[in-house]
């Protein structure tokens, strides 16, 4: 079978804090277009358009991503980048990798397996957790993949670290928190949705022998992790979105961004970008949750081959 075997010691926290760091990374690498299509997709139709993007229109994935490369170049697809790498490696080793850790803290003494309630509460904290730590690296990377840069256009910032430094300025500290609390709630849901699915799915395919503790049965439990999480998350994703993205004034607060999305566009802008959505979250899930697995056994094989004598 593909892959590695699991160790007969089980990972510890700290190879699952950077196991799960550097699989999200490689996850971000593989899936990044599709998240800066998900983004345009998600703010089109939220401000009026000016002289030099009122001829941008986005249909579509793959139609968003062609436009991008034809008037903004390759490049285009991975404005970000930098800071959504830097963001996952705050972001999911928080989220992802303490998740068995408080999971254990909020089961009680002499439990065998961790409730659902449990398991919920455990993806709302450590989603909690990497928000607060993470936030700034998603505001720029927002800000980034939200940019129309036409060929005459200009840079709306010199590089990541000019990018913080420069909505600190003028938007103050505050404006690099800015959607804190949409994010926060986005990301608790996201990760409910990723890491609580995927525990039970393949907790139960390994419980009924459906499976065994293999690539098939790690690349099925992650799919269905990034459907469930796409679909419970998306509202609350368009709105963080828009509202990381708005100019200092143009909502007064998340709730008010939400309200003007409702009157102005319906309620299924609340699913605008669907679709990049659950096929970036379906592939990045799919990709960072293979990834891990294999991550955590090879540092534990290091780990017991360098720990036995030779």
């Amino acid at each position: 079978m593909v892959g590695l075997k699991p160790t007969d010691i089980p990972p510890t926290a700290t190879v699952k804090f950077l196991g799960a760091g550097t699989a999200a990374c490689i996850a971000d690498l593989c899936t990044f277009p599709l998240d800066t299509a998900k983004v345009r997709l998600q703010i089109q139709g939220e401000s009026k358009p000016t002289k030099s993007v009122k001829t941008i229109h986005y249909k579509g994935v793959f139609g968003t991503i062609t436009t991008m490369v034809k008037t903004e170049g390759p490049k285009s697809l991975y404005n970000g980048l930098v800071a959504g790498l830097q963001r996952q490696m705050s972001f999911a080793s928080i989220r992802i990798g303490l998740y068995d850790s408080v999971k254990q803290f909020y089961t009680s003494t002499g439990s065998e397996n961790a409730g659902v309630l449990t398991r919920l509460l455990a993806g709302c904290t450590t989603g909690a957790m990497a928000v607060t730590c993470a936030q700034p690296t998603d505001v720029v990377k927002v800000r980034f993949q939200a940019h129309v840069r036409l060929t005459e256009g200009t840079k709306k910032y010199n590089g990541t670290v000019d990018a913080y430094k420069t909505i600190a300025k003028e938007e103050g500290v505050r404006g690099l928190w800015k959607g804190t609390l949409p994010n926060i709630t986005r990301n608790a849901i996201v990760n409910c949705g990723e890491m609580v699915t995927y525990d039970l799915l393949k907790e139960t395919l390994l419980k009924y022998h459906l499976m065994t503790d293999t690539f098939p049965c790690h690349f099925v439990a992650a799919f269905g992790a990034g459907f469930c999480a796409t679909v419970v998350a998306s509202p609350v994703d368009v709105v963080k979105t828009r509202y990381m993205n708005s100019t200092p004034g143009q909502y007064r607060n998340a709730l008010n961004c939400m309200l003007t999305m409702v009157i102005l566009e319906g309620p299924t802008a609340f699913y605008k970008g669907f679709m990049p959505s659950f096929l970036r979250l379906g592939s990045w899930n799919v990709v960072m949750f293979v990834t891990y697995e294999q991550l955590k056994r090879a540092m534990m094989l290091a780990t017991e081959a360098w720990a036995s004598p030779s």
